[in-house]
């Protein structure tokens, strides 16, 4: 059973793992949309919407979070400066998942995650 084990492993290491969170993360943020699997997008969705909380805060500490989980500095201050005024009024939901069909190669869920609004 996997009680309280959250997180998936998808076949990774956690070094892997952690890397390519951190990276598909800040592509997100950057781009503000990215395609990729089902797994990964929910995956993503959870850390994405935590560093939406983190940068409606705005404090110096929820910056340093940020900055320690995004991988690229310019964008960190860009999402502080503009996250209170996109995603002030919500609570949470920030971003929105659509299935879009299956990869060509292995017959895989793809799936495109976005931000709203």
């Amino acid at each position: 059973m996997r009680h309280r084990k959250a997180g998936v492993k998808l076949g990774r290491t956690s070094s892997h793992r952690k890397a390519m969170f951190k990276n598909m993360l800040t592509s997100l943020l950057k781009y503000g949309k990215i395609t990729t699997t089902d797994v990964k997008a929910k995956e993503i969705r959870r850390r994405a919407d935590n560093i939406i909380t983190l940068a409606k805060k705005g404090d110096l500490h929820s910056r340093r979070q940020a900055l320690a989980i995004v991988a690229e500095k310019n964008i960190v201050h860009k999402l502080f400066e503009e996250a209170p005024k996109r995603f002030g009024a919500s609570a949470g939901g920030y971003t929105r998942i659509t299935k879009i069909g299956r990869r060509a190669g292995d017959a895989a869920p793809i799936s495109i995650i976005e931000f709203i609004s």
